[in-house]
């Protein structure tokens, strides 16, 4: 019987940085931009991906470098998993930090970065750079699809 994988033994606090890292799984959802009633707290996502992630590949232009170009870009650490309630409900981290599993599209489970582009849940083909875009006109962008992405058809 085979050694199981690291996100089943370990909690977010206690994998090393290359094991955390490898728990992106690509899908890009959290590059997008969201707007958040004040009054409300309530996040409504938008199609308009960050400046820095490419539309295709969905990753960022400048990992290392992000904050330089995007300084409100928020670092994931797992302090910040257990306080922030707009991580897609198919991440991984929020998934780990919940003590639920990865999905079998999961590139960790599969072998294949691409499975989670072509499961659908990726924002592969679905966005639009923020470049040029108005904040007053993020509403007209406004989508439903990053909290559906994944979600078991009712049977």
């Amino acid at each position: 019987m085979g050694e199981m994988p690291f996100w089943k033994t370990k909690s977010l606090e206690e994998m090393s940085n290359a094991e955390w890292e490898s728990l992106c799984d690509g899908c890009g959802l959290c590059c997008l931009n969201k707007l958040e009633d004040w009054d409300t707290g309530e996040i409504a996502w938008t199609s308009i991906r960050c400046t820095l992630l490419d539309g295709e590949s969905c990753r960022c232009k400048d990992y290392d470098n992000r904050q330089a170009t995007v300084p409100d870009c928020i670092q994931l650490t797992p302090k910040v998993v257990h306080e922030i309630s707009w991580l897609p409900p198919t991440c991984a981290y929020r998934l780990i930090g919940e003590g639920r599993d990865l999905y079998w599209w999961h590139p960790l489970v599969s072998g294949d970065p691409e499975t989670v582009h072509a499961a659908g849940i990726s924002v592969r083909g679905r966005t639009v750079a923020e470049d040029g875009i108005d904040v007053e006109d993020y509403e007209d962008y406004l989508v439903t699809w990053p909290l559906e992405v994944g979600l078991e058809p009712v049977r």
